[in-house]
């Protein structure tokens, strides 16, 4: 299990990391569909609460896989084997969402969690045995993440309330905390183009789900007569919403975000608040069903910004780790703006139109102004 070459040319993701993923579709399909259910009950604190602690749970061991396998894949037998342990502790974790978001009950997603964790600690330990130089470093994180198993196990033992919440917050901190600890002397190595691949692949898993919120949005239309051409609306709307924030994303060129071990932290812990706002979107685009339906008494206002806020936060996330460095002055000043000025969707009477408006707009600006770094490496 020797360190993979970091260069190495033309470097994809493969299809057990694809196989991988498909369980995490279903883990953010339960997450977001609790979501929804909370925000169209007006749970809007308990709802985004418990959505932000078990997206936590998702993203952190999808991370730390896809961190451990650009620099450790080998795609034998005992690899696969231990990767399908993994696999199976994400279908307990999303066995346990809904009873984490209606009892306040984590003890299912925690011990799926841990079965994730432990076989990862298996993995780091079996890669310090010929990690070279790196054996210091893949020892801390097989130390750091046991450890801190612990405390979740620990953390069950706590009554549902401030104190839970208080308790979850300290240890999500020391989890991903554990990455710095490992890796403050030596980093393990990473490939650019495939870790920046494998998170595209999973932001398009999070667009997935709005894009089935855009079809559910059809087939309500197809029973809801009255509300046939609202309906209808939303769901092209979604549409286009969901193809600009994909071209958003995309735009920039990933790979030069993770140039240094403090960019690939930035870059990495920044994608949670990316990946829970995209998955976050499509359960404010089912609340948006709810009230055209009239299965959810919001009010336009409230429905609105459940759409409107995870949009927001998309933009402003993706600016700031990828798109930033790589833009002119224009394109700084329009995406910024236009997460602002999405927050004023409630000012037409359709819902999400505004919305898709100002990121049409975005995106046609993109178009116009290609990435500054490309430019300067056509030139080159």
């Amino acid at each position: 299990m020797s360190p993979r070459d970091p260069a190495q040319p033309h470097r994809t993701a493969s299809t057990l990391e694809l196989f991988f993923d498909l369980v995490f579709v279903v883990a953010v399909s339960i997450a977001s569909a609790q979501l929804h259910h909370s925000l169209g009950h007006g749970d809007f604190l308990h709802g985004v609460t418990s959505y932000a602690m078990v997206f936590f749970a998702i993203w952190w061991a999808w991370m730390n896989f896809t961190w451990f396998a650009t620099s450790f894949d080998t795609d034998d037998w005992l690899y696969r084997v231990t990767t399908f342990v993994q696999m199976g502790g994400v279908l307990v974790l999303a066995a346990g969402i809904p009873g984490a978001f209606v009892e306040g009950d984590f003890t299912v997603p925690v011990l799926g969690y841990v079965v994730m964790r432990v076989a990862m600690v298996a993995q780091w330990l079996r890669a310090s045995r010929s990690a070279g130089t790196l054996r210091s470093a893949t020892r801390r994180y097989a130390f750091g993440i046991a450890a801190v198993q612990v405390l979740w196990i620990l953390f069950l033992l706590i009554p549902t309330g401030p104190l839970q919440l208080t308790a979850f917050v300290v240890i999500a901190l020391i989890e991903i905390g554990v990455p710095v600890f490992a890796e403050y002397r030596r980093q393990t190595p990473w490939h650019p183009h495939h870790i920046t691949e494998r998170y595209g692949l999973f932001t398009l898993i999070v667009l997935g789900e709005s894009l089935l919120a855009s079809a559910n949005a059809i087939i309500d239309a197809l029973d809801e007569v009255e509300s046939l051409g609202p309906l209808i609306a939303i769901a092209v709307l979604t549409l286009v919403v969901t193809a600009s924030l994909w071209w958003i994303y995309f735009w920039p060129p990933h790979h030069r975000a993770i140039t240094t071990f403090r960019r690939s932290l930035r870059y990495g812990y920044t994608h949670y608040f990316v990946f829970a706002a995209a998955a976050a979107f499509s359960a404010g685009i089912e609340v948006e069903i709810d009230v055209l339906t009239g299965e959810s008494h919001l009010s336009n206002l409230a429905a609105s910004f459940t759409v409107t806020i995870p949009i927001a936060i998309f933009l402003i996330g993706i600016w700031w780790i990828a798109i930033r460095e790589n833009a002119d002055r224009v394109v700084n000043t329009v995406v910024p703006l236009g997460a602002v000025l999405v927050l004023l969707d409630p000012v037409l009477p359709i819902p999400v139109t505004l919305t898709a408006l100002i990121l049409v707009g975005i995106v046609v600006v993109l178009v116009v102004r290609p990435p500054v770094v490309r430019e300067r490496i056509d030139k080159a």
